[in-house]
Formats: C-alpha cells, sequence, structure tokens
C-alpha cells in the first residue's frame, strides 16, 4: 500500500515522543508554581497536540505541490496583515507586543514564509528565468523575506528572525539564488557578528568607563536589553543576582541533575523556584527536563530530535521536484535552529533568547505550526511520485 511504504514512520514516531515528553515537563513545571492555573497546562497542551496532529493529517493528504500553488501567496499576504495588527492591536507583554489575542502572528509566519520561499523559488518559470542567478534575483527575494522579518523585529522579537533567517538563506543557496554573492554574503556577515560580539566583550569588560563604552555601543545594531544578555553571556559571573540570574540557575539545574536525574517532579532548582517560574514553562524547560532526567534523559531527547530531522532530509534529499526539496530542507533547518539555539543558551553556549524548544516548550501557536509544518514535508513524502512520469 502507497500510504504505508511512503508514510514517513520514523519522524512522525519520534514526534509523538516528544509530545509524550513535552507533556510531562509541563506537568512538572506547571506544578512547581502556586498558582493552580497552570497546573493544568499540560492538559492545554495535549488538546493542542491533538488538534495540530489533525491539521498534520490533513496536509500530508493534500498534495502540496497544489497546496504550495493555491495558498503560498494568499498566506504570506495574511501574515502580512497580521504581523502589522500585532504591532497595533497586540498585547503588550514584557516589554514587546507580539500577542493578537490568543495566538502569537509572528510564529504561523515562520511557516507561510517558507511556504512562499519554496514555491516560488521551486518554481520551473523562477529556475528557468535568469533572475535566479543575478544580484537582483537575490534583492527580490531578499525585499519579500525583509519586510515580514523587520515587522516581526519591531515587536521585538530577535530570536524568530535568528531562527528563519538561515532557513531561508539555504533554501536560496539550494535553489542557486546568486551563488557567486550568496556566499561571501554569509561570509560578511558571520564577520560582523563576531565584530559586533568583540565590540560588547571590549565595551563591557571591568575598567572600561562609562565614556568608553557609550562611545563603542553606539555603532553596535544592539538594544539595551541585548547588550545585557550578550554581557551576561560573555561575562557570567558579573551580575550573578541579577542579569546572569536565569543562566546561573538553568546551568545548576541542568548540572544538578547528574547522570540519572532527579525524578519526574523532583527536580529541587524547579520545585523551590529557583529557576524563575515565568520562564520555566517555556523558554527554560529544558533545564527542568534535564534536572528531572539527567544526562541520559537529555541524550534521550536529542535522540528523538535527530529521529525528527534526520528522516526529514531524506525526504529532501528523495523529492521529486525542487519545491518539496526546498520545503523539507527550510523547515528542518528551521527546528533544527530552534533546538540549537534554546538549549544552547541553557548550558550557556548562546546568550539567552526567548526562543521555544519545540514539542517540549509551552505554547500552543507554536506547537500548531509545528505540527502544519511536519504535516508538509509529510506530504513531500506521501507525493512525492505523483505527476512524475
Amino acid at each position: 500500500m502507497k500510504f504505508v511504504r511512503q508514510f514517513n514512520w520514523i519522524s512522525f514516531a519520534a514526534t509523538l515522543a516528544l509530545i509524550a515528553l513535552g507533556t510531562v515537563a509541563i506537568w512538572s513545571s506547571g506544578n512547581a508554581r502556586a498558582e493552580t492555573v497552570f497546573h493544568g497546562m499540560w492538559i492545554n497542551n495535549l488538546t493542542t497536540a491533538i488538534f495540530g496532529l489533525v491539521l498534520y493529517f490533513v496536509l500530508a493528504a493534500v498534495d502540496y505541490r497544489r497546496f504550495l500553488e493555491l495558498f503560498s501567496w494568499p498566506l504570506y499576504g495574511l501574515s502580512l496583515v497580521m504581523l502589522v495588527a500585532v504591532l497595533c492591536f497586540g498585547s503588550e507583554v514584557l516589554g514587546g507586543r507580539r500577542w493578537l489575542w490568543f495566538f502569537q502572528p509572528s510564529e504561523i509566519s515562520k511557516l507561510f514564509l517558507l511556504c512562499l520561499v519554496a514555491a516560488l523559488l521551486g518554481h520551473d518559470r523562477f529556475q528557468a528565468s535568469p533572475l535566479r542567478t543575478s544580484f537582483k534575483g537575490f534583492l527580490f527575494v531578499g525585499a519579500l523575506v525583509g519586510v515580514p522579518c523587520l515587522l516581526i523585529l519591531a515587536e521585538p522579537d530577535l530570536g524568530t528572525t535568528l531562527t528563519l533567517v538561515p532557513a531561508i538563506v539555504l533554501m536560496m543557496f539550494v535553489a542557486g539564488v546568486w551563488r557567486k554573492g550568496l556566499v561571501p554574503l554569509l561570509v560578511v556577515g558571520a564577520v560582523g557578528a563576531m565584530a559586533i560580539l568583540g565590540a560588547v566583550y571590549e565595551a563591557e569588560k571591568p575598567g572600561v568607563s562609562p565614556e568608553r563604552r557609550e562611545q563603542i555601543l553606539k555603532y553596535t545594531p544592539l538594544k539595551p536589553h541585548q547588550v545585557k544578555r550578550v554581557k551576561v553571556f560573555l561575562f557570567p559571573e558579573t551580575d550573578p543576582q541579577g542579569a546572569g540570574y536565569n543562566q546561573r540557575q538553568a546551568k545548576n539545574a541542568i548540572g544538578s541533575g547528574g547522570y540519572r536525574g532527579a525524578g519526574i517532579g523532583q527536580g529541587r532548582t524547579n520545585r523551590l523556584k529557583y529557576l524563575p517560574p515565568a520562564v520555566s514553562m517555556n523558554d527554560f524547560i529544558f533545564c527542568v527536563y534535564a534536572e528531572e532526567t539527567g544526562y541520559r534523559g537529555s541524550l534521550f531527547l536529542l535522540a528523538l530530535y535527530a529521529a525528527l530531522l534526520l528522516p526529514m532530509c531524506w525526504v529532501a534529499a528523495f523529492a521529486r521536484d525542487l519545491r518539496g526539496r526546498l520545503l523539507a530542507l527550510g523547515f528542518a533547518l528551521l527546528i533544527f535552529a530552534h533546538v540549537y539555539v534554546n538549549i544552547g543558551m541553557s548550558i550557556g553556549l548562546l546568550p539567552i533568547t526567548g526562543l521555544p524548544l519545540p514539542f517540549v516548550s509551552s505554547g500552543r501557536t507554536f506547537l500548531v505550526t509545528v505540527l502544519c509544518g511536519l504535516g508538509l514535508v509529510q506530504s513531500v513524502s506521501l507525493h512525492r511520485d505523483e505527476g512524475v512520469t
């Protein structure tokens, strides 16, 4: 049977396992809070996952080619409308406007933007056009991507943009968009990022006068709260009870888990609220999970992510058209970026930024978005032979 033969069972099994682990982690983190409203968050996560799985199978059953042809541009337009609306009417939480009623438009926009880029760059007309290999083609794609990215940055939400841009760049490279200039541009970008990191280091190292600090930082594009996060990353012991508190407690939680872990619901850092409850269910939930399951539990979690992502790369490798290949690769890198950044900031390898851990962090919009994206990747696997002679 075609469905059984071409269905990506490994990736789907990893998805279910990650949902189960995430539900348990949210239950443990929620029960450590004094507010009873958080005790049932695991139920919300589970019901959201069920809803997302329904959409997963609906999108998997639809031919992704037809879906991209009909909906990529309308969904892109919808994402722009939502991103503008959240800046005008969204709820302000912790200094940012990211919520529009009960959902986050920036999360949904990531999937819509990946669909547009896959549909545009993978289309035969674009591939046959001289625009593909020219600088004008790069500017055209860059403008399409840049508008929603700038709106997301205005919320402000730097973390979302940092995970989205690498996926778009990979899709552009695979599609052959201005490769002779794209690679040098990436090198320049990497050098620029290192220069910004070095500037913050020079400005924030001990002994620098306030005047010198201000003079250096005025040449960086970072906002004050972003500079503070980079400073904590570079000098974690400078403010252990202030800006560096979350980072220090995150490392303590992970280290205290040891090899076996403290047991589900028994993490001391979580139960005693050394790790602030405001971030324990989302941005720093890996710390809760690592403390309770230990090193072996963390390795198992990483193995599940590998079981999720590697089959997606296999789907991309065996896709019969470029649109399917781009969609699978772009979404795989998006998920990888979320995992890498979230866990990296938890263990002190990256500056702190507000990014959820796929399937594990509490976040209904992101969970549904990821499941919809995986459903489209599943469609690439199921329908790859259709229309091929």
